[in-house]
């Protein structure tokens, strides 16, 4: 797997979600409760490993990549 993310785009993947957990910790019951968790989860994985599989389907990446010029 190759890094599609830069690290802001992590960063701000890893805020959303401590908060969307958090939230689920808190407030929430029922469907909307697992729904919420199961979303959380995946932006945290996203955001640690720095791979977004819906950014590689559409090939996008976010990384700044420094060009080598010969």
């Amino acid at each position: 797997m190759k890094t599609n993310e830069w690290i802001l785009d992590r960063l701000i993947r890893l805020i959303i979600a401590i908060v969307l957990l958090v939230w689920w910790y808190l407030r929430l019951v029922g469907t909307l409760q697992i729904i919420i968790y199961v979303v959380g989860i995946v932006v945290l994985i996203t955001s640690i490993t720095g791979f977004c599989g819906i950014y590689s389907l559409f090939n996008i990446t976010t990384c700044k990549v420094k060009s080598i010029k010969k």
